[in-house]
């Protein structure tokens, strides 16, 4: 099993440079950041997570920027998103940075990838919310011809492009593993269609996820694939937490580290890194 972090890199967080740094010579595998470009401050659309929103969703830095700081100061651990608002981002420039980012990492990058909760903020970016799935599909499914063909094109109803040069392409081949994040009725079909990966956090009141994972692999196997991973985020840091994970057929766990400063983000990467080593 595979052990990773995600945080919201902020001005008064625990830096992208020391956070990737410390969590490499920690032993973890995966360094994940989610991203909002910004909050609206209408806060008409209600936060998952509860009454009020933390304030670092309208702090975070851009992960791709951060993670390019990241690539640079380590070698080993694998960086990536958790997830990325592809709906908010011209498809063409994303698979450019994405590359970008492959590159300068030598081949570490993996790309989460989510409709959004926020739909102010992705109108804010011309996308209509009840359309972002589409949108979603289309811009993946682009990005991927980009990164695979030295002459891309795409024609679909939300992305259109004749052909086109676009380099550098990924040090992955055929490019970046995509992990689809999301628990809702469909998700397990988006990551039939077109992820390596699911990336849920695991939701209370619905069905087991255990059973949800043995729905995806059948769904696999139905479409000719092999069993597909299964990364949880948000998990406890607890070798109780990690044992039940395992049970479930989780293939990843990532834990989630506070933003409020860098005293309490370097505390709990220490907390979790104990938590593997206790379960292991």
């Amino acid at each position: 099993m595979d052990f990773g972090v995600l945080m919201f890199v902020t001005e008064y967080s625990l830096g992208a440079i020391d956070l990737a740094r410390e969590a490499e010579d920690l032993g973890f595998d995966m360094l994940l950041l989610p991203e909002h470009t910004h909050i609206p401050s209408s806060r008409r659309s209600p936060w998952p997570g509860g009454a009020e929103l933390p304030r670092e969703y309208s702090h975070a830095f851009d992960p791709l920027i951060a993670l390019g700081a990241a690539a640079a100061v380590t070698s080993r651990i694998k960086l990536g998103t958790g997830v990325t608002l592809v709906i908010e981002h011209d498809p063409i420039v994303l698979a450019k940075q994405i590359a970008t980012v492959d590159q300068l990492s030598n081949g570490r990058f993996l790309l989460g990838v989510g409709g959004g909760w926020n739909r102010e903020e992705m109108e804010n970016h011309g996308t209509d919310p009840r359309q972002r799935f589409g949108v979603l599909r289309e811009r993946v499914l682009a990005m991927k011809q980009i990164w695979t063909q030295d002459e891309a094109e795409y024609h679909g109803r939300h992305v259109n492009f004749d052909p086109i040069w676009s380099w550098p392409k990924p040090v992955q081949r055929p490019h970046p593993p995509v992990w689809v994040g999301g628990n809702g009725a469909k998700t397990l079909e988006r990551v039939i269609e077109y992820g390596d990966g699911w990336m849920p956090i695991p939701a209370r009141g619905g069905p087991p996820l255990a059973e949800r994972i043995a729905e995806l692999n059948e769904l696999a196997a139905t479409a000719g694939r092999a069993p597909i991973p299964t990364m949880t985020c948000l998990i406890p840091p607890s070798a109780r937490a990690i044992e039940e994970q395992r049970a479930a057929g989780v293939t990843g766990i990532i834990f989630g580290i506070p933003s409020s400063s860098p005293e309490d983000g370097r505390a709990m990467l220490k907390r979790c890194a104990e938590a593997v080593r206790s379960y292991r």
